[in-house]
């Protein structure tokens, strides 16, 4: 597949300022417009133009063909990043109209097919930055009681001369109360600022939870592996667990196994409809280790005459 060099093809510098490659594009679609020339080729190379400038008017999406395009002049294969394609193909901002054929295959294996650029032979720009997507980590705890919590993001960003940085960013974000691991958080303006002066794009952050010591989440549901002892779960009892919401007494029915989920309707994430936790039976063995554990073991085994493999057969 061919490489494009977007600096030659706008004759600009890879250093040219933001204001250097507006100019040069400019200039360019006066010269190759096809409402205006007769130029050989001018469809062709106007396309090639618009192609050029909407990759190297957006700071982020030039960092990536600057870091990562140039592989292909090596004839690599390009591999972006995790969740690159899926950032850009959700974005709202940059060139756009419905012809898919707009850009190139170098293109679209960069920045994946959700862009597209000529309309009635005219180039098209939104005026609305780019948006940008990040994962924001939080503890359990703030799903159920929401927070504010600061975060600090390293993203593209053009000084005043144009010149292309990296710049760490912190924000303060609301959690709120009842948010699911994989919800998003929009930060409105919080995007790439538009070139052409229009609004800024916005910030999506998904939602991922920290590794908690007792639970794991499914949904809006709760799991706490509940260790118990062999004559809690045969005889049944009462015992205390710990829940995002406090501690409670819960009911072991007699005759438990290993594995049975006991539910507490209720007590998972909070909601119009709430999950539920459930606590599961691990059952637990006591350990042999003096002569008095062993003999008590001997004569659970001549007493009980259990053997969890009769329905073998063997």
């Amino acid at each position: 597949m061919e490489y494009k060099d977007y600096y030659k093809i706008l004759g600009v510098d890879r250093k040219a300022s933001r204001d250097e490659i507006k100019r040069a594009y400019r200039k360019l679609a006066r010269k190759y417009h096809p409402d205006v020339t007769k130029e050989p080729d001018a469809d062709q190379k106007f396309k090639e133009m618009g192609e050029a400038y909407e990759v190297l008017k957006d700071p982020e999406k030039r960092a990536a063909y600057d870091q990562l395009g140039a592989q292909w002049q090596a004839g690599q294969e390009f591999h972006p990043p995790p969740g690159w394609d899926a950032g850009f193909e959700s974005s709202r901002g940059g060139f756009s109209t419905g012809d898919a054929s707009a850009f190139s295959d170098f293109f679209e294996s960069l920045f994946g097919r959700g862009f597209s650029g000529v309309s009635g032979g005219k180039t098209v720009f939104r005026s609305r930055g780019q948006d940008h997507f990040a994962k924001v980590m939080i503890d359990l705890d703030d799903a159920f009681h929401g927070a504010t919590r600061p975060i600090t993001l390293k993203m593209p960003e053009l000084d005043t001369q144009g010149i292309l940085h990296t710049k760490q960013r912190t924000l303060n974000v609301k959690i709120p109360k009842g948010i699911k691991q994989g919800q998003h958080i929009r930060l409105a303006g919080q995007g790439s600022p538009e070139m052409e002066g229009g609004t800024s794009g916005d910030l999506y952050l998904e939602v991922t939870f920290r590794p908690h010591s007792f639970y794991r989440v499914e949904g809006r549901d709760i799991y706490l592996d509940l260790p118990v002892a062999p004559w809690e779960a045969a005889l049944g009892a009462t015992v205390k667990i710990p829940t995002p919401q406090g501690k409670v007494d819960l009911k072991i029915p007699p005759g438990s196994a290993s594995g049975r989920k006991l539910r507490l309707k209720g007590r998972g994430i909070p909601a119009s409809t709430s999950g539920d936790l459930y606590a599961v039976i691990q059952l637990v063995t006591p350990p042999a280790n003096s002569e008095q554990d062993k003999a008590l073991y001997r004569k659970m085994e001549r007493e009980l005459q259990f053997n969890p493999r009769r329905s073998w057969g063997v």
